[in-house]
This record gives C-alpha cells, sequence and structure tokens, in this order.
C-alpha cells in the first residue's frame, strides 16, 4: 500500500490485535518499538519487505501465543535476540534477509536460546552476518525442525555432530560461510532430507558418505577442500536426485554409466575436479536431463546414446584438445538458469500505457513480484515451471481470489543460491485489483498460505508496489477526461454568465488601465493574488520562480512526475511543507499573457470533485506555471494535464 513513516510506541494500544501484516511497504522504517511486546495475543507478525532498522527489541520474546514471526527482507542489525526462545508456540521463524550479526543463541541457563524450540519447524536464518561457530546444543532429538537455512552468513568451526539428531529435517543448507573440518558422518540419518546445500565452504576430509539419504533431490558440495576422492559408488543409489553439484571437490576416476539413469535426473554439474577415462551415456539415461557440465576434467572420450537432448559440456578436457575434432560439446558455455517464460500468443494484440498482456490475451495491471525459493529440489525445466503456474493458479482460484490467470517470467539462480522468478497475477473481470484484492493476493504469499509442489522446497516472495487504483485508471481513460472536459466547459458557461450580469459597470470603471494590463495582466497583482481593483483569485496565490525552483531542486528529473505537449509536472515542496505538483509549460506550449491570466482566474473559482484545487501560479521571467495540489501517483494530475494539452 506503499505505507511511509515509523511505527510507534502507541501499536501497543491494540491489545486485542492478532494478526499483524505490514509487508512490502519497503517506506515503513525506523526501529520496531520495544512496545511491540506487549501485544500479548498476537499470533502472527509479518513485516517482509518493509525497511525497518535496528536491532530486534528483546521484548519480542514476550510475544507467548506467537505463531509465525516473519521479519525477512528488511535492514535490522545487531544480535539474534535470545528471548525468541521463550516463544514456545512459535512454527514459523524468518528473519533470513537483514543484517543481523553476532552469535547463534542458545540456552545458557536462565538465559534461553534458540534450542528450546523444539516445537518450531522452521529456522529462516539466511543472508545476514552471523558469525562464530554453531553451537552443538542448537539441535537436540526433541526438535521437530523442517527447514535449516544458516546459508550466506560468516560462520566458522563445523557442523555439529548433533545435526544429525534432527530427523525430521527436509532442508539443510549452510552454503557460502566459512565452515570447515570434516562433515559429521552421522548425517546420512537425516533421511528425509529433499536439499542439502554445503557448497562454498572450507570442509576437508573425504567427501561425506550419504548413503541411505534417499529422499535426497537436491545435493550441493560444491567449492570445498575435500580430499581426492573415487567418484562415488552411492551417488547411483540415490534415485531420488534431480540435481547434483559437485563442482571443484576433488573427485577422480570415471563416472559409472547407470550414474545417468537415476530416473529422475535433470542437471549435473561435476566441472573443475580430475575425473577422467570416458564418459558413457546410455540408452536408458534419464529422459529429463537437461545439462551435464565436466568442463575442465580429464575426460578422453565420450559415447552418447543415439538422439540424446540435454546438454552436454565438455570444453578443457584432453578430448577436446585434438585439432581433427569439431564438437559442440567443446564450446565454452556457462551453465545453470531458464530462458522459460510463459507463452502468450495473442496475434499481435499490444498494450497501451503500463498495461501487460496475460496469457488470456487480455489487457490489464496485474499485480507482480519476485517469486524467491530459498532450497529448491530442482533447478526445474519449462515442463516444471508450467506445472508450477497452473499449481499457483490453481490454488488462487480455489482460495476464490479474482484472478484471471498467472505468468513465470525471467528464472535464474541468484547470487545466493535461491531459484527465482518473476511472478505477474492478473485479474479477473477487471483490468486491475482493487485495494482489497492486492491485500488478499499478497497476504497469500506473505502469511505463506499458498504452497508449492514439495519440490520447490521453502520460498518467500517480494512484491512490487501495485498503484493501478481506480482513480490511477481513470486519470488515463479518455472516457474519463471527456468528464473533466464536460464540467470545466459547463463550469465556464455558469461563471461567465455571472460575471457578464454583474460586470460591465466593472469593465467600464478598468478600461483606463487595460493597456498597461495587456502588457502584463498580473502587473497589479500582489503575493497573495490581490491588488488595485482587479478581482480576488480565491485561495490562489502568487509564486516567484526562485521559489518554485527552490521547491522542486531546480527542477529536478527526480522531481518528475508526469509529461505531455504541454510541459512537465513536478513534484515540490513549499516552505510550509505542503506537497503540490507544479505544472511548468514550456516555450512552444505557452499561451498569451491575458490567456493565461484568464486561465488562472477560471481554475481558481471553478470547483468540481474531478477537479484538483489550484494553489497557485507564477508568471516570472517568462515563466507560465500552474500550481496545484498534489494527489498521490498522479490520479487527477494526469487528467488535468491531458485537459490542459486539449486546451
Amino acid at each position: 500500500m506503499d505505507l511511509t513513516g515509523q511505527l510507534t510506541g502507541d501499536l501497543a494500544s491494540l491489545s486485542e490485535l492478532q494478526i499483524l501484516d505490514l509487508s512490502f511497504n519497503r517506506g515503513l522504517t525506523g526501529p520496531l518499538p520495544q512496545s511491540v511486546g506487549r501485544l500479548s495475543r498476537l499470533i502472527s507478525l509479518i513485516l517482509i519487505g518493509c525497511g525497518f532498522s535496528g536491532r530486534i527489541p528483546d521484548s519480542i520474546g514476550s510475544l507467548k501465543q506467537l505463531h509465525k514471526l516473519s521479519l525477512n527482507g528488511n535492514n535490522f542489525t545487531g544480535p539474534v535476540p535470545a528471548t525468541i526462545g521463550n516463544m514456545l508456540n512459535l512454527y514459523w521463524l524468518d528473519l533470513a534477509d537483514n543484517q543481523l550479526s553476532g552469535s547463534i543463541p542458545v540456552s545458557i541457563g536462565d538465559t534461553p536460546g534458540l534450542d528450546l524450540l523444539v516445537d518450531t519447524k522452521h529456522f529462516h536464518f539466511g543472508q545476514n552476518q552471523l558469525s562464530g561457530t554453531i553451537p552443538p546444543r542448537l539441535f537436540n532429538s526433541n526438535m521437530t525442525l523442517v527447514h535449516v537455512l544458516f546459508d550466506n552468513n560468516r560462520l566458522t568451526g563445523t557442523i555439529p555432530s548433533t545435526l544429525g539428531l534432527v530427523q525430521t529435517l527436509d532442508a539443510v543448507r549452510f552454503d557460502r560461510n566459512s565452515l570447515s573440518g570434516d562433515i559429521p558422518s552421522n548425517i546420512n540419518n537425516l533421511t528425509l532430507v529433499n536439499e542439502l546445500f554445503l557448497s562454498n565452504n572450507e570442509f576437508s576430509g573425504p567427501v561425506p558418505d550419504l548413503t541411505g539419504m534417499n529422499s535426497l533431490s537436491f545435493l550441493d558440495l560444491s567449492y570445498n577442500n575435500f580430499e581426492a576422492t573415487e567418484f562415488p559408488q552411492w551417488l547411483s543409489t540415490l534415485q531420488s536426485l534431480t540435481t547434483i553439484m559437485m563442482e571443484q571437490t576433488g573427485l577422480e576416476g570415471e563416472i559409472p554409466e547407470e550414474f545417468f539413469s537415476i530416473s529422475q535426473l535433470q542437471t549435473v554439474n561435476l566441472r573443475d575436479n580430475q575425473l577422467n577415462g570416458a564418459i558413457r551415456i546410455p540408452s536408458n539415461y534419464s529422459r529429463q536431463l537437461q545439462l551435464i557440465d565436466l568442463q575442465n576434467n580429464s575426460i578422453v572420450a565420450a559415447t552418447l546414446a543415439p538422439e540424446y537432448t540435454f546438454q552436454l559440456m565438455l570444453a578443457y578436457n584432453p578430448f577436446c584438445q585434438s585439432p581433427d575434432l569439431s564438437s559442440p560439446y567443446c564450446n565454452i558455455q556457462q551453465n545453470l538458469g531458464s530462458s522459460f517464460s510463459t507463452p502468450v500468443n495473442c496475434d499481435r494484440l499490444r498494450c497501451t500505457s503500463e498495461q501487460i498482456l496475460s496469457p488470456n490475451c487480455i489487457c490489464s495491471y496485474p499485480f507482480t513480484g519476485t517469486y524467491i525459493f530459498r532450497a529448491p529440489g530442482a533447478l526445474g525445466n519449462s515442463d516444471s515451471f508450467k506445472v508450477l503456474q497452473d499449481h499457483i493458479f490453481d490454488r488462487l482460484r480455489n482460495l476464490t481470489l479474482p484472478v484471471d490467470s498467472v505468468s513465470l517470467s525471467n528464472i535464474t539462480v541468484n547470487e545466493f543460491g535461491n531459484l527465482q522468478m518473476q511472478l505477474a497475477i492478473f485479474p479477473a473481470g477487471e483490468v486491475n485489483f482493487n485495494r482489497t484484492g492486492t491485500s488478499m493476493v499478497s497476504s497469500v504469499f506473505s502469511n505463506q498460505t499458498y504452497k508449492p509442489p514439495d519440490v520447490y522446497g521453502p520460498y518467500t516472495f517480494d512484491a512490487n508496489f501495485y498503484p493501478y487504483y481506480d482513480g490511477f485508471i481513470r486519470s488515463r481513460n479518455p472516457s474519463h477526461t471527456n468528464i473533466i472536459v464536460g464540467a470545466i466547459v459547463g463550469g465556464s458557461i455558469l461563471f461567465l454568465l455571472l460575471v457578464c450580469a454583474g460586470g460591465y459597470a466593472y469593465y467600464q470603471k478598468k478600461r483606463a488601465k487595460k493597456a498597461k494590463q495587456q502588457a502584463n495582466p498580473f502587473v497589479s497583482w500582489d503575493s497573495h493574488g490581490t491588488g488595485g481593483d482587479v478581482p480576488r483569485l480565491k485561495g490562489a496565490r502568487f509564486f516567484t520562480l526562485e521559489e518554485l525552483q527552490k521547491s522542486t531542486n531546480n527542477f529536478s528529473e527526480t522531481n518528475n512526475v508526469g509529461s505531455g505537449g504541454y510541459g512537465k509536472v513536478y513534484k515540490g515542496i513549499l516552505s510550509d511543507g505542503q506537497i503540490v505538483a507544479i505544472k511548468r509549460s514550456q516555450r512552444g506550449s505557452m499561451q498569451g499573457s491575458r490567456e493565461f491570466k484568464n486561465e488562472v482566474e477560471l481554475l481558481s473559482r471553478v470547483h468540481h470533485k474531478n477537479l484538483v484545487k489550484l494553489v497557485g501560479f507564477c508568471f516570472d521571467k517568462g515563466e507560465q506555471t500552474l500550481v496545484y495540489e498534489f494527489i498521490a501517483n498522479g490520479t487527477l494530475m494526469d487528467g488535468l494535464s491531458a485537459l490542459h494539452s486539449e486546451n
């Protein structure tokens, strides 16, 4: 909703509040007040994607009924409050994508810690600045955790063997830290884990034996300091694997051909190792295969099944060093990412303005955002993304939301190892959502009401601000412009009749001043829009050019909120703090001074619900400028600007 400002201590007066969701308002800044801890009935506190900063208050631990705490995507600093360990009803804990620092808090004596949260299912702490070692007592066999995400931090030391006690785990991420030592041998006790990310650390010792982890679909052990190891035979036994990432892990020997027969296998990245011998792809290879990256190894030969459809990369292998060999496998290539976009076939139909063409060939204003999967079970392909798209649409319609269609685009793996894509949700029956509609749609994602297919794992959604409400659209609709024009014409006729009825004598009296005012009709107006016997303007004041330059930072382009044939419109802040819209005519569109004076007089007197209020004008140093009250999103400004360009 584009809310701005700070939360104050008055928040505590909402004593019966159970759900507070202010997500996706980036203008909400400053600290989270200590008084939030007095909202004793709160069960959901969701502040995703705002601009909050400072420390998370310790008082938050007083929210004993809280079920969901989502503070991700802000600018919080300082330590993770140990008092969170008092929130024993907590199901969802998400503090990711902040600037939190310090160590992971665990209980010591009377001091609480995260290890007390035995019924919590989600620990999401990725993309922070947490440091120190992972405390062994962080994990215990009483825990029911499903997600443990500590990626993209500054953690050191080893992974404690106590992690293997939490056998309910589904997704584990400790990648992109500075962890070292051996990976604990009991990690293969985690037989329900689907996604295991341990890349970009300093692990040493042998490559861990993951025999028995039969649910594993995504494995990333890349960029560590493992000992030289023969290609693990147990990899071929993990029949749920979709993605294997073991880039630069010290692998040696040949890859057994049965490995490529794992039925769900999609992506294989084994580049920068010492794999040798021949690569053989059997005829029963996985028909899901999209990519096999074996660049920079010691492979000397390649035998492929006929009519293969996957991409094979063998650059920087002896196989590609023969001067007589010309093979597409030897091209230097990058991997990862997808070019999938929802197909739209609408016979050259084009949308105007800021509308987007939906998959159902309807021009409208969709609700959009970045959909981020934090521990995907696969990097996906066109078929799987189409399934995801249909799944989102079906679930939104099942929730009776006013949705016509959805589309996915710009799918890639970002710098944090997350799978991200752009999601657009199109309104049903209208060209835009109303405020209730956007609130309902966004809350489905901020509250995690929508659950994607299991293969995609945990996610977060970063919604874009949605300005396309009725007033915004009406100002861009020609039919509404006609209404505005009609209202002004009718008002002008009435005004002129009234003026004619009593103005004859007034005109005779002022005829002596006519010549002077023809040269400059504003010459006798003072800073209040009055002077001599010139008619009084109703509320409109005179501005100097210097005043308007100061209010717009010298008509800076950063303050430009619109333009047209008449010139440009700037947002300005007057010396008294009032926000205004300043319509500055360009040289080619200026009217005569007399006509400009008449326009100012007219606009200062005519009032209509479809007209913004005229605050004042500037006729100074060759400028013809009108100053209006500012309407957020330009809803009526643009309509009035269109009117002026037609006149």
